[in-house]
């Protein structure tokens, strides 16, 4: 496995980050990590690229251990972190051989030229970072995660201050990267993990909550039913969240989506409870589910508490 962790755990004082976390990731897969603000995403991360040790449990990449072996790991890491942090005074071109000298890259210019055209970077090589869009400097963050050729790529939010055209480009790459490295990525683009990922691991409060393929997470999200409603006046969402069957409210005054069980009759439950409120329905439509509402379901604190 490229990547394998067990009862991964990791303690700040008395906060538990994450907690007993166990997975692997096979080569040629493309791996959503998931979850909520806090869920310990970045930490788990930061493991795995040995920029701090776990307090439990083991972590390898590439058959290499994270605490004892470290600069083996990183050999086969390529990262791009959240906050990509890069040196503003420095030329493209010119960071990027900074970097492949790190790794004592062969055929450096080579390999530097490869990188520059899969990340879109042609017409900006020859600029100052600190000259770039944001959207560029993401790309030079992808580039230097990839001048080495790594097995694993570990990216954080990878596709963040891109316009859609980039978006689009980044997504292609980093899903023909996938048929022939590790791709660990972590979003809050969750349309991002439907287009690109074979499998979703989504963690919640430090614990795993699912781990499946991203196929059949959508369709376990098609077990529920979601709808959308506007009453004639305002209702308390309390009174929603009360009905039977129902998993999650969003919304405010007189307009709401509500997840709930396939089997709760919600349509019938939400007429019932304007009738009693002395309200009319505006609109009532049901849509069809998605990964994001399984996401929300599976990390809500009332389904978790």
């Amino acid at each position: 496995m490229s990547i394998s962790v067990q009862n991964l755990t990791k303690t700040y004082g008395n906060q538990q980050a994450i907690d007993q976390l166990t997975f692997e990731i096979g080569k040629g897969q493309v791996v959503g990590f998931l979850g909520p603000n806090g869920a310990g995403k970045s930490t788990t991360m930061k493991i795995l690229t040995c920029f701090m040790p776990q307090t439990e449990g083991t972590a390898q990449v590439a058959g290499f251990d994270t605490l004892t072996q470290s600069i083996e790991v990183r050999r086969e890491i390529g990262y791009l972190p959240e906050h990509n942090p890069l040196y503003l005074d420095m030329y493209v071109k010119e960071y990027l051989a900074f970097i492949a000298d790190i790794f004592k890259v062969k055929n450096k210019q080579k390999r530097i030229a490869t990188c520059i055209d899969m990340t879109g970077l042609g017409l900006e090589q020859r600029k100052k970072i600190g000259q770039l869009s944001k959207g560029y400097r993401q790309r030079v963050g992808l580039a230097q995660a990839l001048i080495h050729n790594p097995s694993v790529l570990i990216l954080d939010e990878p596709t963040s201050g891109l316009d859609p055209n980039q978006v689009a480009e980044i997504r292609n790459l980093i899903k023909t990267l996938g048929s022939e490295k590790t791709v660990m990525l972590s979003t809050h683009q969750l349309t991002e993990v439907e287009a690109i990922c074979d499998r979703a691991i989504i963690i919640n409060h430090g614990k795993i909550v699912a781990d499946k393929p991203t196929l059949e997470l959508k369709n376990n999200a098609d077990e529920n039913s979601i709808i959308d409603v506007v009453f004639s006046a305002e209702i308390a969402k309390n009174l929603i969240e009360k009905l039977p069957g129902v998993l999650s409210v969003e919304g405010t005054n007189n307009t709401f989506s509500i997840t709930a069980k396939k089997d709760a009759n919600i349509q019938a439950a939400v007429w019932d409870l304007a009738v009693k409120n002395n309200l009319s329905i505006v609109s009532l439509g049901q849509r069809t589910s998605s990964l994001e509402a399984i996401f929300k379901t599976l990390t809500s604190d009332a389904n978790n508490s």
